[in-house]
């Protein structure tokens, strides 16, 4: 499509979404929605609550409805293990949940992953 032909296309879009929204400015519906939402913001800010307290109001299960969701994707994995780690070299100890801890790091570029990991404390 040459380019000529597409902004004819782009202009022709613009000219109907405008025409749309001149609709919409006109609409008694839309206007009477607009002021009510006016209003209530309005009166929300008035007395300090939000949407969410009115919503809690109105319907107290939809918080509980929505917590279960949150609790169930935290208790999916289970804690990790700590490990301790003994540098017979040095007699060091370094005890992790995790694999990026800096000492162990240095450990590993310095005698190798697999001699580290057999350092480990049982």
């Amino acid at each position: 499509m040459s380019r000529l032909a597409e902004f004819r296309a782009l202009e022709q879009q613009l000219a109907a979404q405008l025409a749309e929204l001149e609709s919409l400015k006109n609409d008694d519906g839309l206007k009477r929605e607009i002021e009510f939402e006016k209003k209530l913001r309005d009166l929300l800010s008035e007395y300090g609550y939000s949407l969410r307290n009115i919503i809690a109001i109105l319907d107290p299960q939809s918080a509980s409805r929505r917590a279960p969701a949150v609790v169930a994707e935290k208790s999916n994995r289970k804690p990790r293990q700590t490990k301790v780690y003994k540098n017979p070299h040095s007699g060091e100890l370094v005890e992790t949940k995790g694999g990026n801890h800096k000492t162990l790091k240095e450990w590993k570029s310095q005698y190798g992953s697999d001699e580290v990991e057999s350092w480990l404390a049982k």
